[in-house]
């Protein structure tokens, strides 16, 4: 049974490997700077209508599923690829944001930066091994890692473009 648990991890690692390598070849990484060292990320998306991450977990209630263009503070960052950012809230609360199509990814050294987010939030329930995943990713220790046992339902975020500041 462990065997086949790590045959998971290698295959789950591999496909983001390779779609990693699909999209940077496919040139969907959509990055673009302007002269301030404002970054855009995906499709091109303006601050227009934007709201705090705080006041959309208000917003989105018992929905499953919420289209809004959100702004924060991005707290990590994907270390292997860029693939995937939380951003949070000043009492904690946490989204995991990832992004269209596994079209583009943001710079490994984004945490602290402000950030604007167009797409959806929704709720979904993350198995152990991708949980692992995450925080393989993330640079955690073994410890903390093999500590993950059980699913969590999280809040999650699908980008279609995203903004971030310098």
């Amino acid at each position: 049974m462990k065997n086949f648990f790590f045959l998971l991890l290698v295959l789950g690692l591999v496909a983001c490997q390779s779609e990693t390598k699909e999209a940077t070849e496919a040139g969907t990484s959509n990055t673009e700077a302007s002269t301030d060292g404002t970054q855009y990320f995906g499709a091109k998306i303006t601050p227009d209508n934007a709201i705090p991450f705080a006041k959309m977990l208000g917003e989105m209630g018992d929905l499953d599923s919420f289209p809004v263009k959100v702004k924060g503070t991005i707290t990590d960052v994907c270390q292997k690829k860029g693939c995937w950012m939380r951003i949070s809230d000043d009492n904690g609360q946490e989204m995991l944001v990832q992004f269209e199509d596994y079209g583009f990814f943001m710079p490994k050294d984004a945490a602290g930066r402000e950030v604007i987010i167009d797409g959806y939030a929704y709720n979904e329930t993350t198995d152990v091994k991708t949980l692992k995943h995450y925080a393989a990713d993330a640079g955690q220790p073994k410890e903390v890692i093999d500590a993950i046992t059980e699913p969590q339902n999280e809040l999650k975020y699908m980008a279609k473009g995203v903004i971030i500041y310098k």
